[in-house]
């Protein structure tokens, strides 16, 4: 299951199959019994692995309880166990999975962030997703090079020239990736700062700049993947 597709769970506790005892809904094993418990609708990849909600980590604390909570949930340990800690090993080990892949990554953080504080996805690749204002420019001046550079490529222009000619396109392209880049890394540690003390409304102002930057370099990198495209098909032409 993806980090923008994840429901927030709406209770805080669970029911050990087990036992029938209640069980924090951040707790791996029952407090009664220590069972392992099922996994239900978590929702929540930091307090999965035990990390505060913030989107400059420490990769070496992630590491360390992605590995330990492996060992724990490690099918191997359940194979003479019931069918419904079996069943719950493998849930949770699919879902750590899931969660270290995504916390691994800033961008993948902030996606999963803005799902779990209730924003919308920020995405670029919808049929019909308007350009973000702030890459009209761009984005206009990519499209008539990348068409007039097609048109050059079915006259029989040189591909070494065309190569160049692309090169030169993607320059402010990867220009504005980088300010972006820059700009990301500024607003997770806004929200770093803010995220036990600041009102509500200025919590929400900075999830919403994270959300905008984010849509803004997706939107990058589709304009790269498709100079990257031009640049394979001058190649495949040339062959």
């Amino acid at each position: 299951m993806s980090s923008n597709s994840i429901p927030i769970r709406p209770i805080d506790h669970a029911e050990c199959r087990t036992c029938g005892a209640g069980a924090p809904v951040d707790e791996h094993f029952c407090p009664n019994c220590s069972r392992i418990l099922a996994l239900g609708r978590h929702g929540d990849y930091f307090s999965f692995l035990g990390l505060p909600r913030r989107l400059h980590i420490d990769p070496h604390e992630l590491e360390r309880n992605f590995r330990e909570l492996s060992r724990k949930f490690h099918p191997d340990y359940y194979y003479n166990a019931t069918p419904a800690e079996r069943l719950a090993s493998l849930e949770r080990s699919s879902y750590l999975n899931d969660a270290y892949r995504t916390l691994r990554n800033l961008a993948a953080r902030v996606e999963h962030l803005l799902a779990i504080e209730g924003l919308p996805p920020a995405k670029s690749e919808e049929k019909g997703a308007k350009v973000p204002p702030a890459l009209l420019e761009e984005v206009f001046a990519l499209n008539e090079e990348l068409d007039e550079i097609r048109e050059a490529r079915e006259s029989g222009a040189d591909p070494e020239r065309l190569q160049a000619r692309l090169a030169a396109a993607r320059t402010p392209i990867d220009r504005k990736r980088d300010q972006h880049e820059a700009t990301l890394q500024e607003l997770s540690a806004r929200w770093d700062a803010e995220a036990d003390n600041a009102l509500a409304d200025q919590k929400r102002r900075t999830l919403e700049a994270l959300r905008t930057v984010l849509l803004e370099r997706n939107y990058i990198n589709n304009l790269i993947a498709a100079i990257e495209r031009e640049a394979a098909g001058i190649v495949k032409h040339e062959s």
